[in-house]
């Protein structure tokens, strides 16, 4: 029997552990090494050869190549796209799931935690005005003509505090609730498609869209990309915003209309923004939001990537994952669950390990 060939899209793991314990169990490596690192360079040409035959696919996003349903037919043999990332809105899962391969993602806490964490940070960065306080320093500036902060929690001197908008109340959205108890702001929340006992839960008060935008003191996206969420914010959702208001999104680029973000901001029409996204990634050097000065706070989308830790989780969870598929069996993760009828008429007890 021919050993089952698995493709490594984007080279994480540098202990090299994962792929000693996949030829352990008698799988060929076909390894992207370093001229994907990072998830950037790869073409459909030079994809489709790592990939021809592959029986599984395993690694990272790759950057400005859409995983669609004209790549992944070239793959007859494929059963199970593996991911490190949570992420996955760049696979076309329809596609996917009409060929019957599985795909899995990596909701692995020191990933989506990391993003609340990075969401608070960029929260205070912009209430506190670092980077402008910062900047007034260095160009000699002091006390008196220095960017004045806002106070964010409510006491008992009069001061009624900040109100935040979360818009989707999964993990990242109720960790950011957690983090925000002890400051005790007023948390709005936005999720048609959680319990009401998680607003309880996490002492956030439900709230329509449109009130939370023109309520919140900071409004934060933290929902899935989908048809129904393209672009969810747009002119219209930023006009209800307070003019002195912060925006962020550490979710997905395609959730905002940026235009509309760099005119708001442009024209005074929110105060500050923080991005650790974008529609197009990385973003063009001619793209406006990159003159904005002190009124935007930028990250390369990396707000889930922390020192080791996130790879640590998500490389052993995914690799038991694929060799579990590779066995016959269904594995964890799987996100397009709708395929696992043609896929367990296809692999469905048939093990190539």
């Amino acid at each position: 029997m021919a050993k089952p060939k698995v493709a490594v899209v984007v080279e994480w793991d540098t202990t090299g552990e994962s792929y000693k314990q996949m030829e352990a169990a008698g799988c060929e490596l076909a390894i992207a090494g370093d001229a994907w690192t990072g998830g950037f360079n790869a073409t459909p040409e030079t994809y489709i050869k790592l990939c021809d035959g592959a029986d599984a696919i395993i690694g990272a996003r790759l950057e400005g190549l859409p995983i669609d349903g004209e790549l992944l037919a070239n793959f007859p043999d494929l059963r199970i796209y593996c991911r490190y990332n949570i992420g996955y809105d760049d696979i076309d899962l329809d596609a996917a799931t009409e060929l019957g391969v599985i795909v899995t993602n990596s909701p692995v806490e020191s990933n989506w935690g990391s993003v609340a964490e990075n969401t608070f940070a960029f929260m205070l960065g912009l209430l506190k005005n670092l980077r402008a306080r910062d900047n007034h320093v260095k160009q000699g500036g002091w006390r008196g003509g220095e960017p004045k902060a806002t106070y964010l929690g409510r006491r008992f001197d009069g001061y009624d505090g900040i109100t935040v908008g979360i818009i989707g109340l999964g993990r990242i959205g109720s960790r950011l609730a957690d983090l925000l108890q002890p400051w005790r702001v007023r948390i709005l929340a936005n999720d048609p498609y959680v319990d009401q006992s998680k607003f309880v839960h996490h002492n956030a008060q439900p709230s329509d869209l449109d009130t939370l935008l023109s309520a919140s003191d900071v409004v934060t996206v933290h929902c899935d990309l989908n048809q129904e969420t393209r672009r969810i914010i747009g002119p219209r959702e930023l006009g209800l915003m307070k003019p002195s208001a912060i925006f962020i999104n550490a979710a997905r680029g395609g959730l905002v209309d940026q235009d509309a973000l760099y005119q708001a901001l442009d024209s005074g029409g929110i105060a500050a923004a923080a991005l650790d996204v974008f529609e197009d990634e990385p973003p063009p050097k001619q793209s406006p939001l990159l003159s904005l000065g002190d009124k935007i706070l930028l990250s390369p989308h990396s707000s889930g990537r922390t020192a080791s830790a996130g790879i640590r989780a998500c490389i052993p969870l995914q690799t038991g994952i694929l060799l579990t598929a590779l066995s016959g069996k269904v594995p964890k993760c799987i996100v397009n669950p709708e395929a696992l009828p043609k896929w367990r008429d296809r692999f469905g007890g048939k093990s190539v390990i």
